[in-house]
């Protein structure tokens, strides 16, 4: 009698990828022993900007494909016709505020499972102009605008980061300026410096004039003078220490004696100690150098960088969180114009003493 051969034994067959269950975000991040901020850089094609090894893309677009991974947000947006993004404007993507920023707005939007789009303008009016109606043709449900003004009403929420710019479905995250000018000035008044100079920022910068307003102020409350011949100018688009460079040199060669210096941010104050090593002068013995931001570089040069600390990270938090708060209320609710930041000031090796 004819028995029926056994079937071989093996591993079974992998469903075809239609009846496969998915995975998500988190779980794909799991499997593979990474932070799901990691994954969702990957998946979203911006793992070269942030420098994520080759070796490490390649483990993770294999796994998604072999896990069925599906992004939470598409099958919710397939539910309910929505698309779950939003829109991230910035200057520029480098070294700095602009990322510090992002990667606050990233770590709440990834907890909220929502994509976005980020677009850089470099301040070119057509850009500037043109960015908005892009970013709404791609169906984004409100927009982040870090350091960027936002010149028309538009249909979306917009919370704004340093925009200083307040109506209806805009809401801003701001820094107390004030009280920042005041930590920075009364440091280098108690430290004996009277003749300060001053790096104010570029014109298309949202944060140049409250700041220099709320320098101005502090400066009448403290009785410092301000000396309109120690005052520069940031000038130019160009990202990095360069501007801040530029501008000390112009300092020094206009020959006027000053012993302190107040930066509009980090970079143009490293910027400028470049500058003053390059003419031979100590930085803090001969000039002090006072920064703002507190970006990561900052505690890591030398002389380590005395600098007011502007919660960047926490403001891109905040401003992603409120955009969502509004996405779910409505454009037309916004109960407050701005919320206020505190800052904090970090005493490091850039300052000392005025030269007697």
């Amino acid at each position: 009698m004819k028995g029926t051969s056994p079937k071989p034994m093996g591993k079974r067959a992998a469903p075809p990828p239609s009846s496969r269950r998915s995975v998500g975000l988190k779980e794909l991040a799991a499997h593979l022993g990474l932070s799901q901020t990691t994954v969702s850089r990957v998946m979203n094609g911006s793992a070269g900007e942030f420098r994520i090894a080759a070796v490490t893309q390649q483990r993770v677009l294999k796994a998604a494909g072999l896990l069925n991974y599906e992004p939470n947000s598409f099958a919710r947006g397939l539910r309910s016709k929505r698309s779950y993004t939003v829109g991230v404007m910035v200057p520029e993507i480098s070294e700095g505020y602009s990322a510090l920023v992002l990667g606050g707005v990233e770590d709440t939007l990834l907890q909220a499972e929502f994509f976005y789009f980020v677009v850089s303008h470099r301040h070119r009016r057509e850009l500037l102009e043109g960015y908005p109606r892009l970013l709404l043709s791609r169906s984004v449900e409100g927009i982040i605008a870090v350091d960027t003004p936002i010149r028309e009403a538009l249909p979306v929420p917009v919370v704004s980061v340093s925009g200083h710019r307040h109506g209806r479905g805009l809401l801003a995250i701001e820094l107390d300026h004030l009280t920042a000018a005041d930590f920075a000035l009364s440091h280098l008044r108690d430290l004996g410096h009277r003749r300060i100079a001053f790096i104010r920022g570029q014109s298309f910068s949202s944060d140049t004039r409250p700041r220099w307003e709320a320098i101005r102020r502090v400066c009448s409350t403290l009785g410092l003078r301000i000396h309109p011949e120690l005052v520069v100018q940031l000038e130019g688009t160009e990202p990095g220490s360069r501007p801040g460079c530029d501008a000390m040199q112009k300092l020094l060669a206009a020959g006027h004696r000053f012993t302190a210096v107040f930066a509009f941010n980090d970079a143009s104050a490293m910027g400028a100690i470049a500058a003053l090593h390059e003419n031979g002068l100590h930085v803090p013995r001969d000039v002090s150098v006072v920064g703002f931001d507190d970006i990561p570089s900052a505690a890591t040069m030398h002389p380590g960088l005395t600098t007011v600390h502007q919660p960047l990270r926490e403001m891109g938090q905040t401003a992603a969180a409120s955009l969502l708060r509004l996405i779910r209320e409505g454009v037309g609710r916004t109960p407050q114009p701005s919320i206020l930041v505190a800052p904090r000031f970090v005493k490091r090796h850039s300052t000392a003493k005025a030269a007697t």
